[in-house]
Order: C-alpha cells, then structure tokens, then sequence
C-alpha cells in the first residue's frame, strides 16, 4: 500500500496551475491508494462546480458546494483524463486569505464507505483562519484521517487540539482495524517537549521511524506562512509534515517527494509518500 499526503497550498500557489498539472502527473506516476492533502481551496464566490468535475466525489456534512476552481475536483478531473480514478471527499473548514474556502480532502483507490468530520480548535468560526477540523475516511476496512494542527504555543494550543483529536479517535483504538493518522502537524519533529513528542507519547508510531528506508525526512526548508511572522522564526530545515499509524504496520520506506528533487515544487511544503507491507 502506497500513501501520500501534501499540504497543497493550492490556489495561493504561485504558478498554481503549472503546480497542479506537476502534481498531478506525480500521482498518475506514483497511484498511491490513499492520498491526504491539507489547505485544499476553492475562490468561495466562484460559479459551482460542473458535474464533470465531480465524478468519484463523496460529500461530507458542511453544506458549501463545491466550485469551479476546487483544487481536489480539479486533481481528480486530471486524473480522470489520465485513467487514474479515485473516490474522493472534502471538507471546507475556514475561510482563508479572504476568499478561499479552505479544507482538508481525502482520495482513496477503494470506494469510501463512511466519512467523518470534527471539530478539534475551541473556535468553530467559518470567519476564524484558526477554525480547525480533522477529516476521515473508511475504506476496505481501515480508517484514514487527514489533519492540519495549530501551533504549540497559540491561545488554542496544539496541546489542547491533540487533546480534542485523540477524543475523537478514541472510538477507533479498540476496534482492531487500521488506523492512520497524516498531514501537517506544524510541530518540528526536532523540537523536544512540544507537538511531536506528545503524539509518541499518545501512542502513535511515526512512519518516518519505523521505514526500513528513508531519507532526511525534511518537508519545510524556508520560511512559510504561519511561522515567519513568529519571533523565533522556525528551525532550519523542519519536518512538519508526516504520517502516523496506530498499529504494527511493517513500512518500507518513507521519501520526501515535490522537493525539487525528487518531482518539481509544487507547494511551499514537501510531500511525503510511504510505502507499507501488506
């Protein structure tokens, strides 16, 4: 089993639409079976989606509909064209920059069976850039969540909404069935004491150390939105982005893509893609 997940940037992307064919052609080379992307936008007053773009799509609950511009309709138009289908769903959360529906999207290989969206900021604000929420999906028997955390020292602290998020998957813990858990943490892996720490307390088992294979692991190298504006600035060369399992998963490898390196840049994060013994 192949997994992906990207904080996209999307439509704030610079060159965003050379960026969203780029990524594209990355997923039909790659066809991961479970692909998780955070900061997945739409321009909130475009015109509404044409049916076209929505073949695969599973709505969840939020009742905004999808526009012309989705950044996960159009992914998954492309890869339509490319004979790469997946079933897919998004979550709009907040409204970002002022004009952009913001969420979080899950595509799956398999056909998603049940999805589920909560809440995990103490703001439940669609107005507040700081409203978060989790996403998540079931599919052939194993639930996959994609996440996009608030920093460790906010008002509404990154304590407080891992506390809100393991809530949440509580329920899921006892049933025996995978459980995994992606996206952007915005906690430096490196940085004791905060976020990464007490997810490994939590019991969570980062992909990224348990790789028989793996590279530097690092999917921020310059400064961002979000932590250029603290006065500490953040640490050289951060691995925020990652991919978490509740179980005893044997993972082969783990490899930063969209790096420049390894397929073009297509957002101001890197991606990062596992591979898992099944």
């Amino acid at each position: 089993m192949k997994i992906i997940t990207l904080n996209t940037h999307s439509l704030i992307e610079p060159g965003y639409e050379e960026k969203l064919q780029q990524f594209a052609s990355v997923i039909l080379t790659e066809q991961p079976d479970l692909l998780a992307l955070q900061e997945v936008n739409q321009t909130a007053l475009k015109e509404e989606a044409d049916i076209a773009l929505l073949k695969g799509y599973v709505p969840c609950q939020k009742a905004i509909s999808v526009k012309a511009d989705n950044h996960a309709a159009r992914l998954a138009s492309l890869l339509l064209k490319g004979d790469l289908s997946y079933s897919w769903t998004w979550l709009p959360i907040k409204m970002g920059y002022s004009r952009y529906d913001e969420g979080l999207a899950i595509f799956s290989r398999r056909p998603v069976e049940e999805t589920y969206e909560g809440l995990i900021s103490k703001d439940c604000a669609y107005t507040n850039w700081k409203t978060r929420k989790i996403l998540g999906i079931c599919t052939g028997g194993a639930w996959f969540y994609t996440i996009h955390m608030g920093w460790w020292e906010d008002h509404d602290s990154f304590a407080d909404q891992w506390a809100r998020t393991e809530q949440i998957l509580m329920a899921k813990k006892g049933l025996g069935c995978g459980l995994w858990l992606m996206g952007d943490f915005n906690s430096p892996a490196q940085v004791r004491g905060q976020g990464y720490d007490l997810v490994t307390a939590s019991g969570w088992k980062d992909t990224y150390l348990l790789a028989e294979e793996r590279d530097n692991g690092i999917t921020v190298e310059e400064a961002i939105d979000g932590w250029k504006e603290k006065e500490a600035g953040a640490p050289e060369g951060m691995r925020i982005d990652s991919i978490w399992t509740w179980g005893e998963e044997r993972i082969l490898s783990s490899r930063v893509i969209c790096n420049g390196s390894y397929y073009p840049k297509v957002s101001d994060h890197y991606g990062v893609m596992i591979e898992v013994h099944v």
